[in-house]
């Protein structure tokens, strides 16, 4: 049996997808401990991004929410579904329209920070207490000429 994963994008200003987005995220932060933010800064992030948005069966497997400059706020896969290539479609699809893409990462996510090597992006720096909970972060980029290059083997997936 074949699964059809819609890919379906919302733009700034617009929202219809933010409060499943934001179950998924927390059900990732309740397992994992990742992804912590307050719901307020959330969906006002949300709404002020582009959000990638990948559905099965009308139900959130995965998104990203991007900033205009290529700033990727939040990437979640949910669990089920991992090991897909759902966050590399998801990241080539911002690549796509972008020069470069950034993230934040928990110096703490090993999961977050292979991936992120993984597809090449590189440490920029460290930022000791970025989060609000007292967290540090790697600061991290890929970009460059060979950006697309490099996740163009993704976007077939």
């Amino acid at each position: 049996m074949s699964v059809n994963v819609e890919k379906r994008t919302e733009p700034p200003g617009e929202a219809d997808h933010a409060t499943r987005a934001w179950e998924l995220k927390e059900r990732i932060r309740s397992d994992e401990g990742v992804l912590r933010q307050r719901r307020g800064f959330f969906v006002d992030a949300y709404r002020r991004s582009t959000t990638h948005l990948l559905v099965e069966n009308d139900e959130i497997v995965a998104f990203a929410s991007v900033r205009r400059d290529g700033y990727v706020l939040f990437l979640a896969v949910h669990p089920d579904h991992r090991g897909r290539g759902h966050a590399e479609r998801l990241i080539a699809d911002v690549a796509a329209d972008h020069r470069s893409v950034t993230c934040h990462a928990r110096t703490t996510n090993t999961g977050a920070l292979g991936f992120y090597e993984h597809l090449g992006f590189e440490v920029v720096r460290r930022i000791d207490d970025y989060y609000e909970d007292g967290g540090d972060a790697y600061y991290l980029k890929l970009g460059g000429e060979s950006l697309r290059e490099r996740l163009s083997g993704f976007v077939g997936r």
